[in-house]
């Protein structure tokens, strides 16, 4: 995938999935690698990723808008939390706060972050996760 083909939205993505494994002030090598490992999954090259984490923009104005792509998105800040298998204070709270600025109702914040740890804990994948969801 070339640079000039990586929307801003997933740009954004990268972006907040650092913040994410950053924001317990442990930025353990299983999350680096959860984080080239989600790069490569969508095609963008380690180049590329470090040219977004280099390049930040401004990712308030940039917010998933299908639920099909929230999911997606909420799924991977879950696994970036999960990855050295020790869910912090911090990143428990930034992920309802990405919950909550992907529109979901904030009364249904707690409950979306403990379903979506407890798929991610047992291996649960997107697609299992959206089908629940929908049905």
């Amino acid at each position: 995938m070339e640079t000039n083909q990586i929307t801003e939205n997933l740009k954004a993505h990268f972006l907040r999935l650092y913040q994410m494994a950053v924001c317990d002030e442990d930025f353990s090598t299983l999350e680096l690698k959860m984080l080239y490992k989600c790069a490569e999954e969508r095609g963008i090259s380690s180049k590329h990723l470090d040219e977004i984490l280099l390049n930040p923009i401004n990712l308030k104005s940039l917010i998933p808008q299908t639920i099909d792509e929230k999911v997606d998105y909420l799924y991977d800040l879950t696994l970036m939390i999960w990855a050295d298998g020790i869910i912090s204070p911090n990143e428990y709270s930034a992920l309802q706060k990405y919950v909550r600025m992907f529109g979901f109702l904030e009364e249904n914040e707690t409950a979306i972050v403990d379903y979506l740890i407890e798929a991610v804990r047992i291996g649960k994948n997107k697609k299992e996760i959206l089908y629940e969801l929908k049905n």
